[in-house]
């Protein structure tokens, strides 16, 4: 994960949190996890209270560990990062296992072992998102995941709520998968992609997107040959 961390840090001009899910292991693990992935350029991660192997924090039938096991979890990669401004997010699944106070007061415990800002996962309601709002004066976190067990909110009702940081982790995956199915049915049935030409980005726009001309423009200077165009 370190290795594909740092790919995107090294291509995005914005800062980038990642999903550490349990940390991969206990104390010691979680704290090479945060050192390793503070070294890939990241921003900050978030970790979760789930049972290892987890599961979707929407699907049924989710364990979690006690919350000592996770305060020492979140007292690790607080202890193991070297720069202060990087993020330790806390994220409790405690909504869908033991009800929403319980998760709350789970929240708590995390806060009070260093974490930077909470992630309550699975909320069910406009009204339970209120509910850890006014139970927090910390940064929190909330997911905008598609067709689970969380109502789609706008973001500006979570700025209006108070909330920091609103994440839409498979929205753009969503709408890829189904295009890229879309495209296959079109070529299956037809033979040719002519159809499917406007709905693509074009030679010279993908071009642009990676900033091919300064690559060519570089590669001509070291070479001494010139600038050269590509078609």
């Amino acid at each position: 994960m370190s290795a594909q961390a740092r790919f995107v840090t090294q291509a995005a001009p914005l800062p980038v949190i990642a999903d550490a899910d349990t940390g991969y292991g206990e104390a010691w693990n979680v704290a090479r996890t945060v050192v390793e992935l503070e070294r890939a350029g990241l921003a900050g991660i978030h970790l979760e209270d789930q049972v290892n192997p987890k599961r979707c924090g929407h699907l049924d039938g989710k364990q979690i560990v006690p919350t000592g096991q996770m305060v020492s979890k979140v007292r690790a990669a607080v202890d193991s990062k070297s720069d202060d401004s990087f993020l330790i997010v806390a994220r409790t699944d405690a909504r869908g296992v033991e009800g929403l106070s319980q998760a709350i007061d789970r929240a708590r415990a995390y806060v009070d072992a260093g974490a930077d800002m909470v992630f309550p996962e699975g909320l069910e309601s406009e009204s339970e998102f209120e509910a850890f709002r006014s139970a927090f004066d910390v940064p929190l976190l909330a997911n905008m995941t598609e067709y689970g067990k969380t109502p789609l909110l706008p973001l500006s009702r979570f700025q209006s709520l108070g909330y920091n940081l609103v994440i839409f982790p498979m929205s753009a995956f969503r709408v890829m998968l189904r295009s890229m199915c879309e495209a296959y049915e079109e070529l299956i049935r037809s033979g040719s992609q002519a159809a499917l030409l406007e709905r693509m980005k074009t030679r010279s726009e993908l071009y642009e997107l990676i900033e091919y001309a300064e690559y060519t423009k570089q590669d001509a200077l070291w070479s001494g040959s010139g600038p050269t165009e590509d078609n």
